[in-house]
């Protein structure tokens, strides 16, 4: 099966989120099931072309796109995804890509991604590479569809071409002026009140591709289900109503690769479920360099995460006091709003012996962390996967999660599941559920037996792409089966 795989990031190369890992890693695991896989992605500034060992494709330069009223040309880059054969390419244009952040609040936001879209596929023309399959993710990619039904219809290149969907968060639509819609050079004849284009008197690139595309999917089961009610549809349940037949949810997988104790580069003792001792002294490393005293009977919980309010540690402000009378001690990566940054700054500063913060981004720590740690806080309102937890996970380090989107599909509480879970969930959204949850999770740490029963039970999961790309490969056969000429 050819799968052509476009997306505004793609790990190592650049990455924000959760799309970004799974752009680097999904293709890798489909070309090892036989895939045939290509994947597209913008050449943004902070893309070194030397470091990447990328190369400029001589007769794929100044090809010519009409923005509106504009003529942009871009060029086409070349390179590999490491450690295999999957071939990445490149949507070269400076006067679009080269800005200081990948996504922007610019004016010129919907263009930047009208002209990647469009150059995706002008590529695959030159290419006369045709696709069974175009894996399109989140708005940025989302009028790919759009394009082949209408603009490029006459190309038998893409007669048997199907689309795939991937929806990573409901809560970014491309939502811009109806003037977009000129932009494309698509037609306004679609543009009309609750029309495939408009929603909320806007052009809506997330909604365009929703209704163009044969499957859509989101990055777990339950995220699936969710995004379709009022709650957490963010305004789209209407036309996922439309479509739910259509819909489907696959658990992203982690790269095992990377994110791996047993030959974590990052940390300083390497061990499996077998050698469970050189956890501990993980622990008793991290705790030396957070300046914090080690007890191997006083639990770490470690919090790595972007600081917005979808996060949920808003929910710890009125417990905290509370929450920090207990045994434990707290480490903290991570950065995003002011309000959170200051909170957990505030926190080290007035429980030294107990907590240390660090604002910012740092990949090793990350690794330590998730080794060091005992417990793994990740209490958010909603999370479309999340990686975290199976990461944290994979190093027998328990998860304390809310029950919602991705978190409630690969976190089984302890007690829920007749004391067969892998780890501590809770479902009211309220500071009150958290602390009590919490609360649990360091009595039991007391009961070491037990303790090891539940880090086992989460040790044991499988949580790699393998079993993901499988589940892909049937979804793209549904969009073959549901494609019409």
């Amino acid at each position: 099966m050819k799968i052509c795989f476009a997306a505004s990031e793609c790990f190592p190369f650049v990455k924000t989120g959760g799309l970004g890992d799974v752009a680097g890693s999904l293709p890798k695991a489909l070309a090892e099931e036989g895939c045939d896989i290509r994947v597209f992605v913008p050449l943004y500034s902070g893309i070194k072309t030397i470091d990447h060992n990328l190369n400029l494709i001589d007769e794929f330069q100044d090809i010519p796109v009409n923005i509106g009223d504009k003529t942009v040309n871009f060029n086409v880059w070349y390179g590999t995804l490491p450690e295999s054969e999957v071939e990445v390419y490149f949507i070269d244009c400076p006067v679009y890509f080269h800005r200081e952040t990948p996504y922007t609040n610019d004016n010129d936001e919907d263009e930047r991604f009208i002209l990647f879209q469009i150059a995706v596929i002008e590529t695959l023309q030159r290419l006369e590479w045709s696709p069974d399959i175009i894996h399109c993710n989140d708005w940025q990619t989302a009028l790919i569809p759009v394009f082949l039904k209408i603009k490029y219809k006459w190309d038998k290149l893409f007669e048997n071409t199907s689309v795939l969907l991937s929806i990573h968060n409901i809560g970014y639509q491309g939502r811009f002026s109806s003037g977009s819609i000129y932009n494309s050079g698509l037609s306004y004849e679609l543009y009309y009140p609750e029309g495939p284009f408009e929603l909320d008197s806007s052009f809506c690139f997330l909604k365009a591709g929703i209704l163009f595309s044969e499957i859509i999917s989101t990055v777990s089961p339950t995220y699936a289900r969710e995004i379709q009610t009022k709650q957490f549809g963010a305004g789209m349940e209407g036309v996922l109503e439309t479509r739910k037949d259509d819909i489907y949810g696959v658990l992203n997988g982690i790269d095992t690769n990377i994110w791996n104790p047993k030959t974590d580069s990052y940390i300083p003792f390497r061990y499996t479920s077998r050698s469970l001792k050189k956890k501990i002294q993980c622990k008793q490393e991290l705790l030396k360099g957070a300046e914090l005293e080690f007890n191997e009977n006083t639990p770490v919980i470690g919090i790595i995460s972007r600081f917005a309010g979808q996060k949920g540690f808003d929910l710890l402000f009125p417990v905290i006091h509370e929450m920090m009378s207990l045994n434990f001690q707290l480490l903290i990566l991570g950065s995003g709003e002011d309000k959170t940054e200051n909170f957990f700054r505030e926190l080290a500063l007035a429980y030294p012996q107990k907590v240390n913060t660090y604002i910012g981004y740092n990949n090793k720590l990350a690794h330590f962390i998730t080794a060091g740690s005992d417990m793994f806080l990740m209490p958010s309102k909603y999370e479309p996967c999340g990686l975290n937890q199976m990461y944290s996970l994979n190093y027998g380090t328990v998860p304390i999660v809310r029950k919602t989107g991705g978190l409630a599909d690969t976190v089984k509480d302890y007690h829920e599941f007749n004391e067969n879970g892998n780890g501590f969930s809770f479902k009211d959204d309220t500071p009150f559920a958290l602390l009590s949850t919490i609360k649990r999770a360091v009595d039991i740490f007391g009961d070491k037996k037990t303790w090891k029963k539940i880090m086992l039970k989460g040790m044991n999961e499988d949580f790699s792409w393998k079993h993901s790309a499988k589940l892909y490969i049937d979804l793209y056969k549904k969009a073959q089966a549901n494609h019409i000429i």
